[in-house]
């Protein structure tokens, strides 16, 4: 069984202006009710490690598992008691100038369960911080902020929301399109349709799997693949030619191939190269 801590963090005139900075994080063997008609000051992570606990925010009333947990905004009111005779959880507390944003921004849900697989890193995070916090590791500052970004991208890697698949299933999912591209990049006929065929899939349901992992399209995905290689060309051999790089990566048209470098990269092929050959 895991030994309870519990650490809270000065939260100096400085760390207030970071984008992120910890404000406390703990373990607790043994949850003791909790009712708090105000809510709590900053946003609040709560996750199950053993037994299970009743909690219920925003008129609505769930349970919480083991893996399971639930992000809170700040001052929004709620209250959790343990449904088991013996319920353990784990808390992280954060605030910052750009909590709010950055929150938003991961597309996080708020103020309803999110589960993960047992096999995940957020299963033993509790461990890990009970480590850090007996190694006195210092949570102030940007140290404190880089904790924080790096626990929610945890939550949204692996978390799962209203029965959907977390991240990294989708991204499993997509592998057989990765090795593609890292395979055939250079083929100026690599194309949507052959994509998806690998997959098995129509053009449009890639499309949609794609958007839901990356933001972008399958086809969008290649053509940043094929710049970021093209880079690499560039200054690996800087007597190589920009035609000979664009065909190199798929490009059958040089000028496309500039003027696609340069709304990506903010500058010509020529340009990067100069500014980062040496």
């Amino acid at each position: 069984m895991n030994a309870a801590y519990s650490r809270h963090f000065v939260t100096t005139e400085w760390d207030q202006r970071l984008p992120l900075h910890l404000t406390s994080v703990g373990y607790s063997e043994h949850q003791a009710a909790i009712n708090r008609e105000g809510g709590f000051r900053d946003f609040h992570w709560l996750h199950t490690v053993e037994g299970c606990g009743e909690f219920t925010v925003d008129g609505k009333t769930v349970k919480l598992y083991p893996n399971q947990g639930i992000l809170l905004k700040p001052n929004v009111p709620h209250s959790y008691y343990p449904e088991t005779a013996n319920w353990s959880t784990w808390y992280l507390t954060y605030d910052g100038a750009l909590a709010n944003p950055i929150t938003a921004s991961l597309d996080i849900q708020q103020m309803l369960p999110i589960s993960w697989d047992a096999n995940c890193p957020l299963a033993k995070i509790h461990e890990q911080y009970s480590e850090k916090c007996g190694y006195s590791f210092d949570f102030a500052g940007i140290n404190g902020s880089l904790e924080v970004y790096a626990f929610l991208s945890l939550i949204k890697q692996f978390g799962q929301s209203s029965g959907q698949p977390s991240l990294s299933k989708g991204h499993e999912r997509l592998t057989p399109i990765y090795l593609l591209i890292e395979e055939a990049f250079g083929d100026p006929n690599l194309g949507l349709g052959r994509m998806a065929d690998t997959l098995k899939v129509s053009s449009q349901y890639l499309n949609t799997l794609f958007r839901k992992s990356w933001g972008i399209s399958p086809y969008q995905y290649l053509v940043q693949f094929r710049i970021q290689k093209s880079k690499e060309l560039l200054l690996a051999d800087r007597s190589r030619t920009v035609r000979d790089i664009a065909a190199a990566v798929g490009f059958q048209d040089d000028s496309h191939f500039v003027h696609t470098f340069h709304k990506l990269a903010g500058m010509t092929p020529m340009q990067f190269r100069l500014q980062y050959g040496e």
